[in-house]
Formats: C-alpha cells, structure tokens, sequence
C-alpha cells in the first residue's frame, strides 16, 4: 500500500533528509495524477502554507512548487565539455544550462501581502513543519517592511484557476541518450573542420525542463510544465593576422528534442565555415550613413534592448532600477510617443507556440495573453502585472510576473515581444535588398551597448554582407551601428511579409537583485531602417 503524504515527509525526516530536494518533489510529483490538481500531493502540501497565511492575518498569499533540470553539453574541437550553456545560472537552478552539465534544484516559496507590503520566503526542505515555518517568516518580512512603505500595494484582479498546462513536445529531450548528443555534436565539428582555415569550432545543446504547482488563497491550483531546447555552433576562421567567428544558432524554443532534430544543423555547417572563412578576409566597413538591411536573427537583439526591456512598466515606476536602469518611457507616453514609423507594430505574446516565454499562466496565476504594444508607430500598451496594471488604469494584469526558480521572489518579467509582418502585398526579403542602393545586411546578433534608459544604444552583429544597387557584393568586417530608440524604428521605411517573420530566442536576460534569468522569443521579419550611422566604434 502506497505512503500518505504525511507518512512519507515524516520518513524523510527521521532519515535526516537523506533525499536532496529534487527527487523529494520528484517523487511526489510521480506519487500525484497528473493534471488532476485537486487531487496533487502538493494541493495539500500548498493549503498549509495557506491556512497559515490566514491565520496570521494576510490578505493574500500563494505559494509555489518548482523542481527545474537543466542540462547542457558542449563540443569543443574533438574535445567533450559540459557546455557553457546560455544565461547562466537562475540562482537555485532555474538556468538555461548554467555552469554546464547537469543540475537540478526543487524546493518552495511562499508570497505574501500583510500590513499592506510583501513578504517572500523560500526553502528546499518540503516538509509540513517547514511549510509552516517558511509562511510565518514571509509574515514577518511583511511586517517588518511595511515600516518602510510609502502606499500599500493593491492587486487587480483574476479569476481563480483549477487547471494544467504543458508545452507540447514530441521528444522529451532529457530521454535522449548523453552519447547521442555527443555524436552529433562531433559530427557537426568534424564537418566545420573540413573547410580550410577553420582552425577552432564549438557545438553545443542546451535544455530545460521547469515542472511548477501554484496555490493562492483566492482559490487557485495550477499545475504546468515546460521544456526548452537551446542548439548551436560556432566556428572562428583565420586569414593572415585576421581571425572572425559566425555562429549558426537553431531559434531556441519550447518543445523537445525535435528542436534539435530539426534544426538543420549539420545541412548548414558547409555555409557557415565558409562564411566564417570569408569573415576573417573581409575588409572593415567605412564609416558613414548608411541604410541597413536586418534579418529575423539581428533584429532579435536589437526589439530586445530599445522595446522590449523599456516597455516594463515597473522600469517606468522606477521599481527596477539598479539592474541595467529605468527607461526613456512615462506614463503620460501611451498613447502618444511616437515609436517608429507607421509600418511598425509591436505585439506581446505568451501564448504563441514555441516562444521561450510561452507558458499557460503567470506566477501570479494569471492566465497569460497576446496583447498590442506598438500600433502604427504610437506606443499603446507596456507590460503588467496585478501589482502595476492600475498604474497605466487597467483592471487586470497581462500576466507578465516570473521568478526564475522557487528560492526567487515573483515580479515583473519581459514577455515574448514581436515586430509584425508587414500585409501579404508588403516586399520580400529579395525585394527589399533588390530596393536598396547603399546599405549594410546584418545577421544574426552580436555586441551591444545600451545606456540606463534604454534610449541611446549601439549594436552590432554575426555576420554583414555590403548592399550595393540592389545586390549583396561582398563581406564586411567590424560593422556596428549606432540607435536612437524613436529615431532608428521611425527611419523604418520597409518591412517584409509573413512569409520570411521568423522568431528567435534570447535564453539569458537578467534582472533583478539578486540576479534571475529568463528566456524570451522576439520574432520578426526583415526590416530596413535608412540612413544609420556604421562603424562608428571602430573610427
């Protein structure tokens, strides 16, 4: 006969804990019908923390259950490593293959809104004794902090949720063989080692994997999984004293390992050495005005750092400012500010199929939404949470908040963000480079520098390639561009149709004291932005 709840924490306990957290929450996860909610170990697990917020007075809480994998492994040469995987670790494994091989982390946190202040607290220990004891301490960091509060904080509000979301996956990648990994990844070295001049090449695979139950008292039980692939390779190539790199990165996503499967990897190693070959012979761009053609890959970083990131609105607040700054943006903006030209439209997502920042429901227990940022040129909306949406009069959240792993508090993180295709009648990508006289293509990301509004930033990218009359000529070498965020999107004279908008992920965005990461997916399709100052950083 199987153990109840309470007879399995206490065994744990009078063995000293001899299980590490991860595979306590492991195994009671196995021991809980999946999808079943109110019927999940953990809904018991999670009323305690509950009871016990009521008990001492708070007028909200929630609690959350988070058992993350990460794993990563990294090909150098012919040289098997762990892997440096992207982002670095989440602080308690929430990750995106941080440190390189395997790591895993579970435990709980416990939120709450007493004497008007949030309280937060964390622990790896899931016993009931620890529960009680954790969402006693969230209290009494409440308490503590509200001597200090200036207004008290007011949610919008939500419907309860009894329910489970998955990322649909094919192949769990975490059942795909160590060896296969390895094998691919040697392959597709051996392959890049073939072309002359070619003297260094790096593959590797990344992946996630975040299970997570989220109780709140007004009536919530959530369960979700996600998984998140992450492949690529790189190859430097040198040409006398000159040596450059291009890197070809599958767009990392949610899903399995189909990711990997069909990431076309290995089809495209031939191209990608001789490209970096070619990169290390190219001549230094001149410097001047210039118009520039961006791929999905380069536009990527670039809606990241000037729209994505200014468009937090606890950023606007000033919540969040001694991580990488505040933002350019006010309040009295929506609706106003001119963003770009009128082709340029901007939409949030966390629904879109595939997107590194795709779940069913935030850690607030909202359920997560699609939502305009940018419509013809004009900033319209930000991103939000219950805590900030009646900042900007809304009555409820978008669904923006996160925490990297169960030891991190919840709070206002970057959606999925896109720029939208231009209508079916709106040029190719052949035909914007067939239109454009004196221009610079950019592929793929690169360097960045961005100052602590989001305002003025330069960038630069993998791989460039000089547009003259309407054809691609040649190679280029050390090209950046310089960015006024309104200037740079109200220069944008041509934007491509659906059929060439691709999405493409950033696995390592940190905010936060102390630091947490998470993972985004910008799409995009190619875009033209004129007269744009080149090769500034390199005069």
């Amino acid at each position: 006969m199987s153990a109840t709840r309470r007879d399995f924490l206490r065994t744990v306990g009078a063995s000293g804990a001899a299980l590490a957290a991860s595979d306590l929450v492991a195994s009671l996860v196995a021991q809980s019908p999946k999808g079943r909610v109110l019927e999940s170990r953990f809904k018991g697990l999670a009323d305690i923390a509950l009871t016990e917020a009521r008990r001492l007075g708070c007028s909200y809480g929630d609690v959350r259950f988070t058992r993350n994998l990460n794993d990563s492994v990294a090909v150098r040469d012919r040289i098997v490593g762990g892997g440096g995987g992207f982002g670095g670790g989440g602080g308690g494994g929430g990750g995106f293959g941080g440190g390189g091989g395997r790591n895993e982390s579970a435990g709980f946190g416990v939120r709450v809104l007493h004497s008007g202040v949030w309280g937060f607290s964390s622990s790896p220990i899931v016993t009931e004794d620890q529960i009680r004891t954790i969402a006693r301490e969230a209290v009494d960091i409440a308490r503590a902090s509200a001597m200090a509060k200036r207004f008290d904080v007011s949610l919008t509000p939500t419907p309860a949720h009894q329910t489970y979301w998955a990322t649909p996956i094919t192949t769990d990648p975490f059942t795909i063989a160590l060896d296969d990994k390895i094998a691919l990844l040697l392959g597709i070295n051996e392959q890049l080692l073939k072309t002359k001049g070619v003297f260094r090449t790096q593959s590797m695979i990344a992946q996630d994997y975040e299970w997570k139950y989220f109780a709140s008292s007004e009536g919530s039980y959530i369960e979700q999984e996600s998984w998140r692939v992450a492949p690529s390779f790189t190859c430097m190539a040198r040409a006398g004293s000159k040596v450059k790199s291009r890197t070809f990165t599958v767009p990392a996503r949610t899903g399995g390992y189909e990711v990997v499967t069909g990431g076309r990897m290995m089809e495209n190693a031939d191209r990608i050495a001789a490209e970096a070959v070619e990169h290390a012979m190219a001549p230094s761009v001149a410097a001047g005005l210039k118009d520039i053609v961006m791929t999905p890959s380069h536009s990527m970083l670039t809606i990241h750092e000037i729209i994505g990131h200014p468009t937090e609105l606890d950023r606007i607040l000033g919540y969040e400012a001694n991580y990488a700054g505040t933002s350019f943006i006010k309040l009295e903006d929506v609706g106003k500010l001119k963003y770009g030209s009128p082709m340029f439209n901007v939409t949030a997502d966390r629904t879109i199929g595939g997107g590194l920042c795709t779940v069913g429901y935030d850690d607030d227990g909202v359920k997560t939404q699609a939502w305009p940022i940018v419509r013809e040129g004009v900033l319209v909306g930000l991103q939000t949470n219950r805590e900030t949406a009646r900042f900007v009069g809304e009555t409820e959240s978008r669904g923006c908040t996160f925490a990297s792993s169960w030891r991190n508090y919840p709070f206002l993180r970057m959606p999925n963000v896109h720029v939208e295709p231009g209508p079916d009648s709106a040029p190719s990508a052949d035909e914007i480079i067939a239109d454009t006289r004196d221009g610079i293509l950019i592929d793929g990301r690169g360097s960045y520098s961005i100052d602590q509004q989001r305002y003025n930033g330069q960038f630069g990218g993998d791989a460039f390639w000089e547009i003259k009359n309407g054809k691609k000529v040649r190679m280029v070498a050390d090209v950046t561009y310089n960015a006024i965020t309104t200037d740079f999107y109200g220069n944008l004279d041509a934007i491509s149709n659906k059929g060439s908008w691709e999405m493409h992920g950033t696995t390592g965005d940190a905010k936060g004291q102390p630091v947490q990461i998470n993972h985004i997916s910008h799409g995009a399709p190619w875009m033209r932005v004129r007269k744009v100052m080149i090769g500034a950083a390199y005069l």
